[in-house]
């Protein structure tokens, strides 16, 4: 069950999408029978806000079948039929779950990756504050050891969470501090091991490597690590994030994504382009600036937040 604050930080938080996506097909449909020229007007409002051409074409086609087949004529109803079958679109995929590092070991393991500037380390913090809310402890790892004042920012937000860290000097090797950090772990017995990790340019080839050296250290230490690899992208960037996905999927196995920044954008669509090309449920969005604004993705309340009337013109 979501708690109506919860809902109303999604509202908030998508505010922006809802003006440039939802408020727009709304304002298309409204009060109008179905023709090919409304059609075309969806599909380009879809395309518009980063759904992506193939996932905008295919569900106006399906709009098109129903309108031909002589069982939809109104645009009250093509609304309804678009908000369910990008609902359906969102569903994780046969054997995905939207749920963190859900496994029998302890302790779980998440690995956070991301690029330069996409706001991971405040995101890691979101992670963790979202992790304590289902009950669990979490330790942090501060294996982004050569951006300056990276550890201390983690530090910061450890302190303000109230939650332990492992951290190593200044420029040290990032795979040490991660064993560190999973030795500790075993030892003070916490539920979840989070290690945040360098931002890194998806054509980086050295540090891409850096990554599957962290990955294969922690499970010498805690096998069948990590449980869990989070991507972090920054939904502002559009279409670009499906190439910076796409490179860290060739370098580590991706069980999620961590959206950043909605709150941000008018291309929340993006959500739907990075499900249907990586098959990688989104797992968490960030609605804010604060740990606290962080929600567990979901697709019926992301689409029908998007969609909804009022959620245009809440303040972002």
């Amino acid at each position: 069950m979501f708690f109506k604050s919860a809902i109303d930080a999604v509202r908030k938080g998508l505010a922006r999408t809802a003006a440039a996506l939802g408020a727009g097909v709304r304002s298309v449909l409204h009060g109008r029978k179905i023709d090919e020229a409304t059609l075309k007007e969806v599909e380009t409002l879809l395309i518009a806000a980063d759904v992506g051409v193939v996932a905008a074409r295919e569900l106006v086609a399906s709009l098109r079948t129903e309108f031909l087949a002589g069982r939809m004529d109104r645009g009250e109803d093509a609304l309804e039929h678009l908000k369910r079958k990008m609902k359906e679109r969102l569903a994780p995929a046969a054997g995905m779950t939207r749920d963190i590092a859900v496994t029998s070991a302890k302790p779980a393991v998440v690995l956070v990756v991301g690029v330069n500037g996409v706001g991971k380390t405040t995101s890691v913090a979101k992670i963790a504050h979202s992790i304590q809310s289902s009950g669990r402890t979490v330790l942090l790892a501060a294996a982004d050891t050569y951006r300056a004042g990276a550890v201390a920012q983690l530090g910061v937000w450890a302190e303000r969470l109230g939650v332990e860290i492992i951290r190593g000097k200044a420029g040290a090797d990032p795979a040490a501090v991660a064993f560190d950090a999973a030795d500790a772990a075993v030892a003070r017995g916490v539920d979840v091991l989070l290690i945040d990790t360098a931002g890194r340019l998806h054509n980086e080839e050295s540090l891409m490597r850096q990554l599957v050296k962290i990955r294969d250290v922690v499970r010498r230490r805690i096998p069948g690590a990590p449980h869990e690899t989070l991507l972090v992208l920054d939904a502002t960037s559009g279409q670009n994030a499906l190439v910076q996905a796409a490179a860290f999927r060739k370098a580590v196995d991706i069980s999620g994504i961590f959206l950043a920044k909605m709150d941000g954008t008018a291309r929340g669509g993006v959500v739907v382009a990075i499900h249907d090309a990586l098959q990688v449920p989104v797992k968490l969005i960030g609605v804010g600036e604060t740990p606290q604004d962080v929600q567990p993705f979901d697709a019926d309340r992301f689409v029908d937040a998007v969609f909804s009337p009022g959620a245009a013109t809440i303040s972002a």
